[in-house]
């Protein structure tokens, strides 16, 4: 593996989930690995689960770890090419990931949408620019429109806790009051795509995600009809794609697709988190014995660590 910055860098995802658990019962196999050699994360946005798992990952490898936080320890970065820089971007992509490649064996980047310009959100301006220009791996922890560091530990949970060959995953919409990402939803669809998995997505109608992330994914808009015999229910707000970036309703026009033990039924419920109680999900169901949200923050420990050993075998 010579990055991961999507779905697509992964060349057979049964064995990369195999690794990944192998790693979970033997954190420290491989932490040779990493000796002397360093991750450079780079936080454009906020982060909990992202930042500390893929730190810990790192650690348990034997690798080094710096971070930076870009809207408070570092120049603002300028991405467009021909840009006369004379506004309040003080340096530019082109010398900031040459400069960070001389200083780290792998960089990690997270940096969110803007959610108002879908054409420059779905270029993936950020990352694809330290691609670009970076002579080291990168690593993608949450872009504009993915985050597969997520997907994979969601695969991990799916895979650890089925009990049936082929289960019933659903995706479900919930309301949120700001205008969130299509990130999650894109990769978490896109993964389970590629596993063996029955998928629903359902949604309110307006909410449709793009053609390309969707492709024949079938979308369910009566909430209940969709969740009916469900193995996992993964609940997540994504903002209008059509009407970019846009909230439609207001949250209590949408309260009815809140999660609740009743329409949860025996299913396993999932949430990347962080998650808006009695808005996404009701506490009952939060709290219940169904909930396997902290088992999928642990998996984001291994699924960063299994991608970090494919690079540091690849640099090997």
């Amino acid at each position: 593996m010579k990055k991961y910055t999507g779905l697509d860098d992964i060349t057979d995802l049964q064995e990369l989930i195999a690794e990944a658990r192998a790693l979970k019962a033997n954190p420290y196999a491989y932490e040779h690995l990493g000796k002397r050699k360093r991750l450079v994360m780079l936080f454009f946005n906020s982060s909990l689960r992202t930042r500390l798992s893929t730190e810990k990952a790192a650690s348990n490898l034997g690798m080094d770890v710096t971070v930076m936080n870009f809207n408070s320890d570092a120049w603002k970065l300028e991405f467009e090419d021909g840009t006369v820089m004379n506004a309040d971007t003080s340096e530019h992509v082109k010398e900031a990931a040459k400069v960070i490649s001389q200083y780290g064996d792998v960089i990690a980047v997270r940096a969110f949408p803007t959610l108002t310009d879908k054409a420059k959100d779905e270029s993936e301006y950020v990352i694809s620019n330290f691609v670009k220009y970076a002579t080291v791996p990168v690593v993608n922890m949450e872009s504009a429109t993915a985050h597969p560091l997520q997907a994979l530990a969601d695969a991990i949970t799916i895979t650890e806790l089925s009990q049936k060959k082929r289960p019933k995953v659903v995706l479900s919409w919930a309301p949120h009051p700001k205008a969130l990402p299509h990130a999650v939803a894109n990769s978490f669809i896109g993964m389970m795509q590629k596993m063996d998995v029955e998928l629903t997505v359902t949604h309110p109608k307006g909410y449709e995600l793009s053609d390309a992330t969707m492709k024949d994914t079938p979308v369910v808009y009566d909430q209940d009809e969709a969740l009916k015999d469900a193995d996992f229910v993964y609940v997540k707000n994504w903002s209008n794609y059509e009407n970019y970036g846009k909230v439609l309703a207001t949250v209590d026009s949408h309260s009815s697709w809140t999660i609740t033990d009743e329409k949860l039924g025996n299913a396993k419920f999932m949430h990347c988190l962080p998650v808006r109680r009695n808005v996404i999900v009701a506490d009952e169901v939060l709290d219940g014995k169904q909930s396997v949200v902290i088992e999928q923050a642990n998996n984001r420990t291994f699924s960063a660590q299994v991608v970090l050993k494919k690079i540091l075998e690849n640099l090997n």
